[in-house]
């Protein structure tokens, strides 16, 4: 686990009584029921279960659902890879640590429950950080809901998922995924995974958009992290901005969402990273961003 806690200029520039509960260093963070680890603004996550295919469970959905909505406030994390351990991303909801207990329980227990698993996608979109899934082999139920919830996917020709909640006996309208799945690969294709519960190969997803690379699945987490580099390298605070932009638009009018990129674009303009993309390019040389 890294323990880089060098602060942001962000951190370093803000007054202590400001920043203090409003910014936070997550390099540290000792992670329970997954791994944990940060190096050079890029955030780990990796889900480490591997003799179940990296199963999630009740507690695993309760810790990102809280770590993904502590990312706001992170001045050390700019970009975040999610990936499984041994060949596999993961199987999604436990059947005996969650199937099992839920078919116990009334009904407000059950909508505790749904509507948890639901908030780890919303936090995943409200989180400033872009979130890159690094998928090989098993992905399906929940597991497939991480991976269509993070803002870009890399996946492997050996890859599966499956949005297979219909084959429980649930409908596919599962965390988000009539609304999400969609805008990713189209209605008909979506359509076609939902109520069908059928695995979708490596190759297919790249074609259909789900995938934005297919690599090979020894390189596969080396070029996701590479991915999630340079995305921290670049102007975090502009890449927030644009996360939350592409985020907030799906419900706006071409009009209104023309006005709201004019005001995001303006308020980026009046950022020190815009000042030293300026200078930088004066003086032939790449910028250094900062953040600020």
């Amino acid at each position: 686990m890294s323990t880089n806690t060098e602060p942001t200029h962000n951190a370093d520039q803000m007054p202590a009584n400001l920043s203090q509960g409003n910014t936070r260093q997550l390099s540290g963070y000792a992670a329970k029921h997954f791994l944990w680890s940060v190096a050079d603004g890029v955030a780990t996550i990796t889900l480490n279960r591997p003799e179940r295919k990296n199963p999630i469970t009740f507690e695993s959905y309760a810790e990102l659902r809280d770590l993904f909505a502590s990312l706001k406030w992170a001045t050390d994390v700019h970009s975040v890879v999610i990936n499984g351990a041994g060949g596999n991303f993961s199987s999604g909801g436990d059947v005996h640590d969650i199937i099992g207990p839920l078919v116990q329980l009334k009904m407000p227990e059950l909508l505790t429950f749904t509507r948890m698993t639901g908030d780890v996608v919303k936090h995943m979109r409200a989180c400033p950080q872009p979130i890159i899934s690094a998928v090989d082999g098993v992905c399906a139920g929940a597991g497939a809901i991480l991976a269509m919830a993070s803002d870009m996917r890399l996946g492997t020709s050996r890859s599966k998922v499956a949005f297979l909640f219909n084959k429980v006996g649930l409908a596919g309208c599962d965390m988000g995924a009539c609304a999400i799945l969609p805008r990713l690969i189209g209605q008909g294709r979506a359509s076609e995974l939902l109520l069908t519960g059928r695995s979708m190969g490596g190759e297919e997803a790249y074609q259909w958009g789900f995938f934005n690379r297919v690599c090979e699945p020894e390189q596969l987490l080396e070029s996701s992290q590479a991915l999630a580099r340079d995305i921290a390298d670049g102007p975090t605070f502009a890449n927030g901005i644009t996360k939350a932009m592409l985020h907030q638009e799906w419900s706006m009018t071409i009009d209104q969402a023309i006005e709201s990129e004019a005001q995001a674009q303006a308020i980026c303009m009046m950022t020190e990273d815009f000042n030293r993309a300026y200078q930088a390019f004066l003086n032939k040389r790449k910028p250094v961003f900062e953040g600020n």
